[in-house]
Parts: C-alpha cells; sequence; structure tokens
C-alpha cells in the first residue's frame, strides 16, 4: 500500500466499519490510492469507446477483498465522493446481494429493493426478470450511482446493470466477476502499518500508542492490517483502559488459529475470539444468538428474546457490542444494530460449537412468539378505543406497546426488512410451522393496516406463497385453499389471469378437500371470473351457475344477488340478452329482499341497459325510471345523476328531445350539488 492519508478532524471511519444506510458516516480512514485508481478506472476509455461506439451499458467498478477488508466502506466512499462533484444528480441506490447466512439473494428480491427505492412498484409475483427489467427501465434516464454489495458471481450484478452509460455500477465482491466485460477488479488488502496505527489511535487514544509505538505495529501486523479485526481489538483495549498494546498482541499471539480458515481470515477470527472470550458469559450468548437475527439485523426486542433477558439489560449489551466493533447502528430513536457481514459466518461457528441444539431451537422460538405479539400489538393500536383488540394491547407488557399509530408504523417501516426475512427463515426452518403460521397471519394484517393490500400487495404475495408452502408441506388443506385463493387474487389484479384460473381451480381442490363450502363457493366463483376476464362467456356462466347453486342451497342472500348480477353480465357480453334480464331482475330482487337500496336500483339501471341493447326502448325507459325512484330513495346522488343521463339518452332515442333536455339538466344539478356539499364537507373538517 502506498500513501494512506487519515483525517483527524472527527471520528474515524475504517474499512469495513461503517453504519448502515440512513445514518451519518464518520470520516474515511485511507485507502487514497484505491480511491485514484477507481476514479481514474472511471475515465478509462473502454471497449466499445476504441472500437468507435457509445457505450451501451453502465461502466462497473469492481472493489475485491476478503471479507473484513473494508470493501464496502471503500465502495461507499468511492460513492459518496462521487455524489459531492455533482456529476450523479439522481442520487445513490445500494442493494446486498449476499444474505447473512451466506447465500446469494435472489434477483427477484434485489431488484424489488432497488424499486422501492427508486419509487417503483413492482407488480405482486413478477419473477426477476420482469423486475430487473423495470430497475433498467428505470434508471434509463437517470444520471445515478448503483452499489451492489458482497457479489457472489456475475449472473448477480449482470441482470442489473442500468443500458444508460450516465449511469455508474459500484460492486464489491471477494473475487472477480468473470462474465462482465471491460471489468478491473480493484483488490484491496489490509491497511499499511501508519494507517492501521492511526486507526488505534483514534479508538484508544494517542498517548497508549506513544508508550510503545513499535508494539502498536507488531499488533497491526498480527490484525494484518484488516480494519474489522482492528477496530475490534481497538474496541476491546477502550474497554481495557489498565490492559497495553503489548498485552492484547500478546494474547492474540497465543490464540491458537483455526486450522479450517484459510490463512488470510484468520488474522480476523483471532481478534474475534479475543473480544467473544472476555465477554461476560450472559453477554457473550448474547453475542452467539445474534447469528439467528433475521437478515443480521436485531433491536432490544429480538436480543431480550432471544437471550431471556429483559429488553433494557438487551439494549444495553447491544450498545456495548457496539463499542467493541461487533455491532454496526443506525442511532436512531428506535435503533437497529446490523451484525458485519464479516462476522456472520464466525458467529454461526460459534454457536454451532458453543450451544447445545435444544437451545438454540428454544432461543429462535421465543424470538418469533416475541415478533408475533409485537406484530399483533403494532395492528390492534390502530384499532378504536374501547375496541376488544385495544382491550388485549392494554394487558401487554408497557415494553410491547406503541404509544399510538404512528409509532407502530414507524416500527413497522424500519424493521420491515427483518420481519421478512423471519417469516421466511421460520418456514424454511421447517420445525417451528405454527409458530410460522402465526407470524406470517400476524405480518399480513399489520401490513395491510398500516400499508393498505394495494400498496403492499408485492409483499403479502410473498407471505402468502410461504402459507402455502407450510400447508402443503403439513397436509393443510383449508389453509392451502386460502393461500392460493389469495395468490390468484393477486395475480388476477396484476393481469396474469391464466395463472390466476389455474390456481383457482387448484383451491377449489384443495376447499373440496377440507370441505370448506366457503372456500369452494369462493373459488367457483373467482373460476367464473376469470374465465370472463378471458372472454369465455360460456364457461364462465357455467361457473357462476355452480357457484350460485351452492349459494342458494346454504340460503347465503348476499351472495346470492351478488352472483345473479355476474351472471346478467356475462349473459350480456355473450349476447344472451333475455338470460341477462332474468339475472339482472332476480339481482334486483335479492338486494330488495336484503334492503341493499343503491345496489337494487344499480340493478335495475343494469336491466335497462340490456332492454336497450335487446331493442326495446320503451321497456327500458320504464326500467330505468324505476331505477331512478330507488336511486333517488337511497340517497345515492351520483348514481342517480348517472341514470337522469341513461334516461334522456334514452329519450333521444324515442325521439323525445324536450324531455330528455329536463333530464340532462337535472342530472347536471345533482352533480353540482353534490359537488358543492363535498366542498363543505371538506371546509368543515379542515376547520
Amino acid at each position: 500500500m502506498t500513501d494512506q492519508a487519515v483525517d483527524t478532524s472527527g471520528p474515524a471511519k475504517a474499512a469495513g466499519t461503517e453504519g448502515p444506510s440512513g445514518t451519518v458516516p464518520p470520516q474515511f480512514f485511507g485507502r487514497d490510492r484505491e480511491l485514484k485508481e477507481l476514479r481514474a478506472d472511471i475515465e478509462r476509455a473502454g471497449l466499445d469507446t476504441l472500437a468507435g461506439r457509445k457505450a451501451a451499458r453502465a461502466r462497473v467498478l469492481l472493489i475485491a477483498g476478503r471479507p473484513g477488508s473494508g470493501r464496502t466502506a471503500l465502495a461507499g466512499e468511492l460513492t459518496r465522493r462521487l455524489l459531492s462533484t455533482g456529476d450523479h444528480p439522481d442520487g445513490l441506490f445500494r442493494a446486498r446481494l449476499t444474505d447473512p447466512g451466506g447465500a446469494p439473494v435472489p434477483t427477484e428480491r434485489t431488484a424489488r429493493e432497488l424499486l422501492d427505492q427508486l419509487g417503483v412498484t413492482g407488480p405482486p409475483g413478477a419473477d426477476g426478470d420482469e423486475l430487473s427489467e423495470m430497475v433498467r427501465e428505470a434508471l434509463t434516464e437517470r444520471r445515478a450511482l448503483l452499489l451492489l454489495d458482497d457479489a457472489v458471481d456475475a449472473e448477480q450484478v449482470d441482470p442489473l446493470l442500468p443500458d444508460n452509460p450516465d449511469c455508474l455500477v459500484v460492486a464489491t465482491s471477494e473475487g472477480p466477476l468473470t462474465g462482465i466485460p471491460g471489468v478491473r477488479p480493484c483488490t484491496i488488502g489490509g491497511l499499511d502499518a501508519g494507517s492501521a496505527v492511526r486507526l488505534l489511535a483514534r479508538i484508544i487514544g494517542q498517548v497508549r500508542i506513544t508508550v510503545d509505538p513499535r508494539t502498536a505495529e507488531t499488533l497491526a501486523e498480527e490484525c494484518a492490517g484488516l480494519p474489522a479485526a482492528l477496530v475490534m481489538v481497538g474496541g476491546w483495549l477502550a474497554a481495557h483502559p489498565m490492559a497495553s498494546v503489548a498485552d492484547v498482541t500478546k494474547q492474540l499471539r497465543e490464540l491458537p488459529d483455526d486450522t479450517e480458515q484459510s490463512t488470510g481470515a484468520r488474522p480476523l477470527a483471532r481478534a474475534f475470539r479475543l473480544v467473544h472470550d472476555s465477554l461476560p458469559s450472559t453477554a457473550a450468548r448474547i453475542l452467539r444468538l445474534l447469528a439467528l437475527a433475521p437478515a443480521g439485523l436485531a433491536d432490544a426486542h429480538t436480543a431480550s428474546a432471544l437471550a431471556g433477558c429483559s429488553v433494557s439489560a438487551a439494549q444495553t449489551t447491544l450498545d456495548d457490542f457496539v463499542a467493541l466493533g461487533l455491532l454496526r447502528t443506525n442511532g436512531a430513536d428506535q435503533p437497529q444494530y446490523e451484525v458485519p457481514g464479516c462476522l456472520a459466518p464466525l458467529l454461526r461457528a460459534l454457536l454451532a460449537d458453543r450451544d447445545r441444539p435444544t437451545e438454540i431451537q428454544l432461543a429462535r422460538a421465543r424470538m418469533l412468539e416475541r415478533t408475533v405479539r409485537l406484530l399483533q400489538s403494532c395492528r390492534a393500536v390502530t384499532d378504536p378505543e374501547g375496541s376488544p383488540a385495544r382491550g388485549k394491547l392494554a394487558g401487554l407488557p408497557r415494553s410491547l406497546r406503541f404509544p399510538n399509530p404512528d409509532a407502530a408504523a414507524e416500527w413497522l417501516r424500519i424493521r420491515r426488512p427483518a420481519l421478512l426475512a423471519s417469516a421466511r427463515l421460520a418456514v424454511e426452518d421447517g420445525e417451528l410451522d405454527t409458530l410460522a403460521r402465526r407470524l406470517v397471519a400476524a405480518l399480513v394484517r399489520a401490513l395491510a393496516v398500516h400499508q393498505g393490500t394495494e400498496a403492499a400487495a408485492p409483499e403479502l404475495y410473498g407471505l402468502h406463497g410461504l402459507v402455502l408452502a407450510v400447508a402443503e408441506r403439513r397436509g393443510l388443506p383449508r389453509e392451502r385453499a386460502a393461500a392460493l385463493l389469495n395468490l390468484a387474487d393477486l395475480d388476477a389484479r396484476t393481469g396474469r389471469t391464466q395463472e390466476a384460473l389455474t390456481r383457482y381451480r387448484a383451491a377449489l381442490d384443495a376447499g373440496r378437500a377440507a370441505k370448506d363450502p366457503y372456500a369452494t363457493g369462493r373459488a367457483m366463483e373467482s373460476v367464473g371470473g376469470a374465465y370472463a376476464e378471458l372472454g369465455d362467456f360460456q364457461r364462465a356462466s357455467d361457473w357462476y351457475g355452480r357457484a350460485l347453486a351452492q349459494r342458494l342451497t346454504q340460503g347465503e342472500r348476499a351472495d346470492e344477488a351478488r352472483l345473479y348480477g355476474r351472471l346478467g353480465a356475462v349473459h350480456t357480453y355473450a349476447g344472451r340478452y333475455g338470460e341477462a334480464l332474468r339475472n339482472w331482475r332476480a339481482a334486483a330482487a335479492g338486494y330488495r329482499r336484503l334492503g341493499d337500496v343503491p345496489a337494487q336500483a344499480r340493478a335495475l339501471s343494469e336491466a335497462a341497459r340490456v332492454q336497450e341493447y335487446a331493442g326495446r326502448p320503451q321497456e327500458s325507459l320504464h326500467t330505468c325510471q324505476e331505477a331512478v325512484e330507488w336511486a333517488r330513495r337511497a340517497g345515492d346522488v351520483r348514481l342517480q345523476a348517472a341514470l337522469e343521463l341513461r334516461l334522456a339518452d334514452t329519450l333521444d332515442r324515442l325521439g323525445d328531445s324536450a324531455a330528455a333536455r329536463l333530464h340532462r339538466g337535472l342530472a347536471d344539478r345533482l352533480l353540482g350539488e353534490e359537488g358543492a356539499a363535498y366542498e363543505i364537507r371538506s371546509a368543515v373538517s379542515e376547520n
């Protein structure tokens, strides 16, 4: 390494020690040569430029290095400096491509994360190809930076590369990304001795370094200059003010190497073991159990549930871990803590070695149970005072209650990635399916109430898929039918009608297996709706008829009336006006018996439309007048106005233009009065 300057005017940030997004990063430490090389690489002529062509895609800068070497922090510092130049006014978008467990993140999840940052909603159920195309399209007209952290291979990065040379992609990985043309990795190792010593001095104070500068350099060598190892050792020294640099250097040397680790990974592993083994037994156990934190993200409740301790004790312990360089935090009012990616595999290995499987599973169960209760509290706080849900909420411990809906919504927003990861991990575990089902159900309800079903549809689609996986694994036909119906509804809403039809048919089979009349009736009606959407009106009417027959045997009058209306609609589309008219009149009669006057008026208006299509204008006029009267009784001004306009059109066709003008004038007055009433209501509500 060559010159690596250190800014000593504020808190230092060693490569690999930056906090989660959303925090103000400390000042960066060293890596000047690498930053200059990366900046120069941006201007380097690519193959397209040398061939006289304009670059078709964004340039990719790759930073390669071992875990703990600071590749993520270097990428963050590079993007920060590039943003400060104004060359990328549309900002920075970032995603992590490897889970804490070491598995590659599917393209679908990465693309959704980027689309969220871009302010674009990806359709629920869309695959990775469709979503990555949406990412590329969203970046077509932008001058932005894209940071793809911890890539496993080129197949993860390539689908996300913008087809726009005005964008720049910064990627990090452990090795080269073979398969992406024109990428020259900037390979980094440890910090040079001078920068490493200055980093230690920033953490423990210059005096302890000045006493024995040679030993400080030796300590840096023991840590191989890895920033993550230096920060942990520095944190240990800061927590032990009576210990000298020589003491910790001696302890590091005496620790045995883990022969299963590669040579380059051993300094980080030794530093981690030094800090872990110096912790009190309770704190060390909490640290190991954080390997179970979903997505590597934890808060005080997560740690409290895992360890079975109080929330306040867990909070204090997590803050101590931050000081030791074992965790990062966002420093928010509701702090969230992140296990650094370089430490996650070390934590998992130590957990497996030191803790019994039954204790690990019990800790996981406690964490899931706590998450379920928090989600229930998150939803219940939105219910009105005096409701049963608020009564149950009042009986919960104070630490599990939210003061108001806004606080609950903010908690849900902050914890959403961890909550979704928790649901996925619980289902994958396979041994806690009852808790997994409760967790998914609670998360679905919380997302729906705080975000709305439309906004939360992509997350809900994935959650219903998890329910389906558990139901199929456990042989639960009722739950399988419900999950299939929910997934099919979302498919139908996003235009994937054929996929929805397949799922509706599967839901019908599951409903029959469960002997669930609601599921079977709902599935038959939905199959009819799918066929109607596909334009197969004969099959649509057949399936609506089957659903209606079931409802008639069960005396479900509201469903009967709705299905008569659906039959009337498909017969109308098919040109079978006699059948359509009979069904619309049956629907109107059903709504009359139910006392649903607006629905009765609408059914009569559809009957009038069918009579008009059938060439019976006088009958249509009479039915439309009847519908207008019912709409007036219902107080539905908009419906009454729409029917007045339809009545005017019918009168025009009958040659009575004077009467038609009267009805159009009445419709205009009705709409004008409703608009004025709306303005008055708005003014009153504002005041």
